[in-house]
């Protein structure tokens, strides 16, 4: 799996130095400011570990996954992103955000959640927006690099990190045309109803954003910014560009943030103001996008590299619906049938939530057969996936008493407009991990992650 030999390699250096995560971890709370207050002072004592070669491979798959996505409405569409993102999921609402938030091309800036497996790494979902989590991690790679310990190791293997919001902001620049020399000021604006949870994270942003980036920012909700004289303002400041934390999914929940959306998405329209990332990212990002590529009656229509990325990545995917559907080895069955019959097999999620909201694991010991049957025939709405559940084996961290200790690590590997975009990990215990989701809302831990250079 990934990175194996390093990790044991590293693993074992730990224990013969006899050094505990507390040591390992070292001054991250005090320093790592941004991230300490998304990640709750929740990390692991080491990273996680890529080789050169992992890490080539996985970039080229990953952009040949998104340019795969990127391609659905032509491919399967006739061009028409409406009916894309209908048969997404979407409701008129947000399609008619997504519709009228277009870049000039679709954004680069994703986050693929993906279990390590031999031989490589298979997908779970793949984000696209800038409101994907984890763009502060190189705050504790940075920070873990100060012990000498992982220092001497990281110079002996020639390891080094990639700085996700380096990058990420790189791309903004890229994609919206804002010049990153004219000194341009970036509003990070959320959502009224997340704000108030999200606030002090997206404040600890903006100030960081200036003290180490040089840039101007400043962090809002969508209600607090002001449209006067042809361009948008917050507190005072003309607004170039925003930094999108809010998502099409509120929608749904708090329907009357549309009002608030809507005069954002109109000024973007008239050229006023830049969005990073346009709206239309959540339809390729949604998981139905990655069921249309996952599926095999789809194949021909993807390039022999595409094909094989495709493969190396994508565990069988299909959307819920009634009617036939092929299996991974081409045999012919009826979908809801097999979901039915197959229960320790799968995990049915629906296409556009986020967080492991609204996941029913068949393995969950808490998930009957019957409660399945239930969920599943109640999931025909064109707005849920099947997915083969990826079974991936534990990664070990050291514990205070010198004892190691399982997790479940899901890696969180980012690709921007320069390609690799570092990687952000998450991690449960094995002990607790009863539901198999893996996120910060069931008390997942915070990982770095190196990657050799040769």
């Amino acid at each position: 799996m990934a990175g194996d030999e390093l990790s044991a390699a590293y693993l074992d250096l730990v224990r013969r130095n006899g050094h505990k995560p507390s040591e390992l971890l070292g001054p991250v709370a005090a320093e790592a400011k941004v991230l300490d207050t998304a990640a709750l002072g929740r990390y692991l004592p080491c990273p996680l570990f890529l080789t050169a070669q992992e890490k080539t491979r996985l970039t080229e798959d990953l952009v040949n996954l998104r340019t795969a996505l990127a391609s659905l409405p032509d491919r399967l569409f006739g061009g028409d992103l409406t009916a894309f993102a209908r048969a997404v999921g979407m409701t008129d609402t947000q399609i008619d955000m997504a519709s009228r938030s277009r870049g000039r091309e679709v954004t680069r800036f994703a986050r693929a959640d993906l279990l390590a497996v031999p031989g490589g790494f298979q997908i779970v979902e793949f984000n696209m927006g800038s409101n994907i989590g984890g763009v502060d991690i190189a705050e504790l790679a940075g920070v873990m690099l100060k012990h000498p310990t992982l220092a001497g190791f990281a110079a002996e293997h020639a390891l080094e990190y990639t700085d996700t919001r380096v990058e990420a902001l790189h791309t903004l620049f890229a994609e919206t045309g804002v010049a990153r020399e004219d000194d341009p000021f970036i509003a990070i604006v959320d959502s009224p109803g997340s704000f108030p949870s999200l606030g002090k994270y997206l404040r600890a942003a903006a100030e960081t954003w200036g003290e180490r980036y040089g840039i101007r920012a400043g962090a809002c909700h969508l209600g607090e910014l002001e449209y006067d004289d042809g361009s948008v303002w917050l507190r005072g400041q003309r607004v170039d560009a925003v930094w999108r934390v809010f998502m099409l999914e509120n929608l749904v929940s708090r329907p009357d943030e549309a009002a608030v959306m809507a005069p954002l998405v109109a000024a973007a329209e008239r050229g006023e103001v830049q969005i990073f990332t346009p709206l239309d990212a959540e339809v390729y990002g949604s998981k139905n996008a990655l069921a249309m590529v996952a599926d095999r009656a789809n194949r021909h229509l993807f390039t022999t590299g595409e094909q094989a990325s495709l493969d190396r990545l994508l565990p069988w995917t299909r959307i819920l619906t009634e009617g036939e559907s092929t299996l991974d080895d081409g045999e012919q069955v009826d979908l809801v049938e097999y979901a039915l019959k197959n229960r320790t097999d799968l995990v049915l999620k629906p296409t556009l939530m986020h967080g492991g909201i609204g996941v029913v694991l068949g393995t969950d010991p808490h998930v009957t057969q019957e409660y399945w049957e239930e969920q599943v025939r109640q999931s025909l709405d064109g707005a849920h996936i099947i997915q083969r559940l990826v079974r991936s084996a534990p990664d070990y961290f050291p514990t205070e008493d010198g004892e190691i200790e399982p997790y479940s690590v899901m890696w969180g590997t980012f690709t921007t407009a320069r390609g690799y975009g570092g990687t952000y990990g998450r991690a449960v215990a094995d002990a607790t991990s009863t539901t198999g989701v893996i996120s910060q809302g069931n008390g997942a831990k915070a990982a770095a992650a190196l990657h050799a250079t040769r």
